[in-house]
């Protein structure tokens, strides 16, 4: 059985002096001088199987562990080997000196420090309890007693008494240290008004802070999720004649970002890159979420790449907002990249990364892979929130995915997640789109049932669902109702109005007239000029123009497109070759016609039918010109219409201007290998626009 002594307490408490760079043969005087100031790690004894050696543990205010040795000569015994740094000698365990070596080493003493801050940990913040407690130490409390008793404590109150006690019998060497442990104490407890509390009572004694005091604040301050603070405090560093060290500026970084001072976090961060700091994984995290914030995604992934270089593993944390920043950029392959890191790298997802990863895959419509998330999230126990619900219905209603959102929206209430107006208006909107009236009003009612009254997009679905059922008294009474509810028709509502009128008999388009009077007069007006055919004066393209000045950006194609339907339905193919027309001249519509020295096409993929049909109109009119001026046409004529269909009804584009080709005995024919394509070749085109020619001449 072999023992590492210490000869003497002061020896034992070598190791709180010592920085991790100092030697164990420095003197005692440089021990003192130097570790204080760097480092108040404490190693603590531990015993090994065979060989027991006293060693002190560290007590780090950064919470790390760096295990150092220090022993010392024991003249009494002698030396094992030959070493100079080390004293080990034997001594048979079955020996009644073992049980006397064993109760005089620093491992006992130390167990019964550790014991003592449990139990004020949790008894009484009162002086006469907590004096009782250390009083049984009687006179043998050293200084790295008191240390290992405060840092093993989580209890704030019951701390500042301990520290009392201390400091009303025992003489500190370096008494920062000991107010440097309490500072943890406050920080674990997250309390940092006892923290700036004791910081001034450190000035008020004459005490000196150091780079622990300010660094253990600050994080305090953070931990609190007061960044403010935390700036606060750091900023405050230079008059004390301090330089903030590496894990300082690393928690500065994501101080500054909380606090909302972006270029201050981005300054520390290129101070970081060229002063070569080790950064930790959280300021790495703070900066992609500024970065984020910001809407650059590229500089989200720039550092993610950056950090990876330093060779900082990404925690679960990064991950995290890592795949919402792709999710907001609508990047769903780069999310199910960071998805797949995380599996790889044998982290577990949490409840956050399947949030991310649902608000990601229904951002970008990527419905199977919504669904998978889903479902796994099901299978593991983690319920929904009424947020990822309504996430998920929303895309649902973009998709239209009428079974699976009715599947979701009955799971949602059977889980005991309470619906809420936006969850209503997802699933009205889903039955109104393809024209399941009754479903729709009984989620209205359902709606009204839990409290919630309809909203404009409620209402402007409803109108959408009754229009489809060509209820058009029951499209009236909705409207009235906005006026009721005194809510102001967008201009959403208003086109929604407008694509109604395509779909009702013209018998009843003057009660939806009056309607989009009183929604928008400057449309309104504009409708009445075409149903009821009033443009005498030719006002009709330069109320046209008003009325698309007047309207948002983003719903003049959708106005321009059932203007033209509206035209095409009331049989005005001129008028609506004049829309579509100052469409063009106002880059509503772009790009519509393109030509090659191999081809010509027409490309109708955002146009509505009508639109579309008006546009094949002049294009083949175009065509008809350019033979009579005696120009070529290219080998290869194509109309392109897009390879999808409508979400909520079996016929897209391409089926209806497949059905209208036919009337017209065209040639055009879908391309089996580009779908959504229809082409012919240069000579079929020509000969059946010399038929056509011949067949309007003789019409005429």
């Amino acid at each position: 059985m072999a023992y590492k002594l210490c000869s003497s307490p002061s020896s034992l408490y070598k190791p709180l002096c010592n920085t991790p760079s100092s030697s164990s043969r420095d003197s005692k005087s440089r021990n003192l001088n130097n570790n204080f100031h760097h480092s108040s790690k404490i190693n603590t004894l531990s015993s090994q199987s065979r060989t027991t050696s006293l060693q002190i543990t560290n007590v780090s205010l950064q919470d790390e562990e760096i295990p150092r040795q220090e022993t010392s000569k024991d003249s009494n015994f002698k030396e094992k080997t030959g070493s100079s740094s080390k004293s080990y000698i034997w001594v048979n365990p079955k020996s009644s000196r073992a049980s006397i070596l064993r109760k005089s080493s620093y491992d006992a003493k130390y167990t019964s420090l550790v014991n003592a801050a449990k139990y004020l940990n949790s008894c009484s913040p009162n002086k006469d309890d907590v004096f009782n407690v250390l009083s049984k130490f009687d006179d043998k409390l050293l200084e790295q007693d008191a240390v290992v008793i405060l840092n093993n404590m989580s209890n704030p109150d019951t701390a500042l008494l301990a520290l009392k006690f201390f400091q009303e019998r025992l003489k500190f060497n370096r008494v920062v240290v000991v107010y440097n442990v309490t500072l943890k104490v406050f920080r674990k407890g997250r309390d940092l008004d006892k923290a700036e509390k004791l910081f001034d009572e450190m000035l008020e004694r004459g005490v000196k802070p150091d780079n622990f005091t300010f660094s253990t604040i600050i994080s305090c301050a953070r931990l609190c999720n007061l960044a403010d603070k935390a700036v606060e405090w750091f900023e405050k560093m230079p008059s004390f004649g301090l330089e903030p060290d590496d894990v300082t500026f690393s928690t500065m970084i994501d101080s500054y970002g909380r606090a909302g001072n972006v270029e201050k976090a981005l300054s520390l961060y290129d101070r970081a890159r060229t002063g070569e700091w080790r950064l930790d994984a959280t300021a790495f995290s703070t900066l992609i979420r500024i970065y984020k914030v910001a809407g650059n995604f590229d500089g989200c992934l720039n550092v993610y790449e950056e950090m990876k270089a330093l060779g900082v593993k990404p925690n679960l944390v990064i991950y995290n907002i890592l795949l919402d920043a792709m999710g907001r950029a609508k990047r769903p392959w780069q999310v199910k990249k960071f998805y797949q890191d995380i599996i790889d790298n044998g982290l577990s997802p949490s409840f956050v990364t399947y949030a991310a990863l649902l608000h990601a895959y229904g951002r970008a419509r990527y419905g199977d892979d919504a669904f998978k998330i889903y479902r796994e999230m099901k299978e593991k126990g983690l319920g929904l929130n009424v947020v990822l619900y309504n996430s998920i219905l929303a895309m649902c209603a973009d998709l239209g995915h009428v079974d699976k959102a009715v599947e979701i929206f009955e799971d949602m209430k059977s889980s005991g997640i309470k619906p809420d107006s936006w969850t209503f208006s997802s699933m009205i909107t889903i039955f109104s789109c393809c024209g399941k009236v009754s479903e729709a009003e009984n989620t209205l009612n359902e709606m009204f049932e839990a409290g919630f009254q309809p909203n404009i997009f409620i209402l402007t679905s409803l109108i959408q669902c009754y229009g489809k059922a060509q209820r058009i008294d029951d499209v009236v009474k909705t409207f009235n109702r906005i006026f009721e509810l005194v809510i102001t028709p967008d201009d959403r509502f208003c086109g929604c109005l407008l694509n109604v009128m395509t779909q009702t008999p013209n018998e009843e388009l003057s009660k939806l007239v009056k309607c989009v009077e009183r929604a928008n007069p400057k449309l309104g007006y504009v409708v009445k000029l075409l149903v009821e055919e009033q443009d005498r004066e030719g006002n009709f393209k330069n109320e046209a123009t008003d009325l698309f000045d007047s309207i948002s950006t983003e719903v003049k194609k959708a106005y321009c497109n059932c203007l033209i339907d509206l035209c095409i339905k009331l049989n005005m193919l001129e008028r609506a070759c004049e829309l579509l027309d100052l469409g063009l001249t106002l880059e509503i519509y772009t790009n519509i016609m393109s030509r090659t020295s191999t081809q010509w096409s027409l490309n109708l993929k955002s146009l509505s039918p009508g639109a579309a049909m008006t546009a094949l109109h002049i294009w083949m009119n175009d065509l008809s010109k350019v033979l009579e001026a005696g120009e070529q046409l290219p080998p290869l004529l194509g109309i392109n219409t897009g390879h999808g269909k409508h979400k909520y009804s079996e016929k897209g584009l391409a089926n209806v201007l497949e059905s209208y080709l036919k009337e017209l005995n065209s040639p055009f024919h879908e391309a089996p290998d580009k779908v959504g394509w229809f082409l012919t070749t240069k000579v079929a085109a020509e000969s059946w626009l010399e038929s056509r020619k011949s067949t309007d001449a003789a019409a005429a």
